[in-house]
């Protein structure tokens, strides 16, 4: 039973940790970020949801893990004149596949893997081409020593992710050392997020964190800019921010979070995946809000 629970938290903790998600174990979320315009003349905005469902295999060793995330993605232009066809490039579609095992090891380890092939594109999901699926995935090793009868209880993740979506479309490192160190602080030191948290109670904490954050996406059939074929688009950030998080009804949590862009940097890239033209890489606000299910 300890394993299932613990391992069974640890497993979702990972599965569903990647760049721009939650470091909860969500069965289900939806949220809302906008990246205002502020003194730029780019604005951004993501409506995304998710549904993640775990399968305890007959060995009693291992879960495998099914789920969806769907991301729909809008840019504002406030600019009259501009190099490319603002038109092609305004809603983006991002839905993944999850697919995910988790097993067992000795010594308190398990070993997790995910695969996720997905569709990102300029154009809507029943439209799509070949050119607009992505892969992404990640193989991690988990110790979970998160029991709270225990002192200093702690859990460390370590391996290495990939995302052809989100924003970082380079292998990274997956690095991840929660600790609660007193009954009302705890924090997380790693890679693509880093916080420090403050429990107010069982069901109300703050955060402060620093994370990665952003999406990658085709252009079905490129667009030209200037004198270049503009074939996809990739938004990468570096935030750093506060985040409240409310507790209720057991498995639901709401919460909010206000952020400053630390990093900024928005391009069109050619058909080799190089920079051809700069859409933004201004500072600025960040605001997201949803509501998670978990375990």
């Amino acid at each position: 039973m300890k394993w299932k629970i613990l391992g069974l938290s640890a497993a979702l903790y990972f599965l569903f940790s990647p760049v721009l998600s939650a470091q909860l174990v969500d069965l289900a979320r939806v949220d809302f970020t906008i990246l205002p315009s502020g003194a730029s003349n780019f604005e951004f905005s993501r409506i995304r949801g998710n549904f993640n469902y775990p399968l305890k295999l007959k060995n009693e060793k291992g879960y495998l893990f099914l789920g969806l995330d769907y991301s729909n993605i809008n840019f504002v232009y406030n600019q009259e004149e501009l190099s490319f066809d603002s038109e092609v490039i305004t809603e983006f579609q991002i839905i993944d596949l999850n697919i995910a095992y988790v097993v067992k090891l000795k010594n308190d380890w398990m070993l997790g893997a995910r695969f996720s092939p997905g569709i990102s594109s300029n154009l809507k999901l029943f439209d799509s081409s070949a050119e607009d699926i992505v892969f992404s995935g990640d193989l991690v090793f988990i110790k979970d020593k998160k029991d709270q009868s225990k002192t200093n209880p702690y859990r460390l993740i370590v391996g290495i992710s990939y995302s052809g979506n989100r924003g970082f479309p380079v292998p990274l490192p997956f690095l991840s050392y929660y600790r609660k160190f007193h009954s009302n602080w705890s924090y997380d030191l790693g890679i693509p997020k880093t916080n420090l948290q403050y429990h107010f109670s069982e069901k109300n904490r703050l955060k402060l964190y620093a994370q990665l954050d952003g999406f990658t996406a085709n252009i079905n059939g490129g667009t030209p800019v200037d004198q270049d074929i503009a074939q996809s688009i990739n938004m990468s950030l570096i935030l750093a921010g506060i985040q409240y998080e409310c507790h209720f009804k057991d498995h639901f949590e709401f919460y909010l979070r206000t952020s400053y862009i630390l990093s900024r940097d928005v391009q069109l890239r050619d058909s080799k995946k190089d920079d051809i033209f700069l859409i933004d890489d201004s500072n600025g606000g960040y605001i997201s809000t949803g509501l998670r299910i978990k375990i």
